[in-house]
């Protein structure tokens, strides 16, 4: 099962199981996955974008945590083509150490790994918006948090569907 450019049409014409499989890819919150899948077929993208917003607020916050679980930490090996591509402006020894270093200071204080969308943006810029988050609270950050995450599984589901 390919999690890219399976084309929308081609999308709704997948088994249950291989369109949460694809959606995985994208998010790897199992009830998220299945929600989007079970809303299928969609009129168009931004129908399944909205549909994939509205299933990610009913997340519950051990939901999300699943969610977590699938991305890397900003500035370690990515574990997936999707995480390479969205991390490919962070390089650079020092700017790697610096994020190691904000991670382990975000992870402490707010119990969950640093999330932001990363596509287009350097390694200086995610650390800056690293250091600003530190200063939220946790119910803010966690909030930030989700809507991080809503835009990181609108750009790959995105990318799922074009043709």
């Amino acid at each position: 099962m390919t999690s890219e450019g399976v084309g929308l049409a081609d999308f709704h014409e997948l088994s249950e199981s291989d369109a949460e499989a694809a959606l995985l890819t994208c998010c790897s919150a199992p009830r998220w996955a299945r929600q989007v899948a079970a809303g299928r077929p969609y009129p168009s993208v931004d129908a399944l974008l909205a549909a994939a917003d509205a299933a990610l607020t009913e997340l519950t916050e051990s939901e999300i945590d699943e969610a977590l679980a699938g991305h890397p930490r900003i500035g370690d090996r990515p574990t997936s083509a999707a995480s390479a591509r969205e991390q490919s402006g962070v390089s650079g020894d020092t700017v790697l150490a610096a994020l190691a270093e904000g991670n382990r200071a975000y992870e402490a204080k707010f119990g969950h790994l640093y999330l932001v969308c990363a596509a287009g943006r350097s390694g200086a810029e995610l650390l800056a918006v690293l250091r600003a988050r530190l200063d939220n609270d946790p119910t803010t950050e966690r909030q930030v948090m989700r809507t991080e995450l809503a835009k990181i599984n609108r750009l790959r589901l995105t990318r799922l569907v074009a043709s």
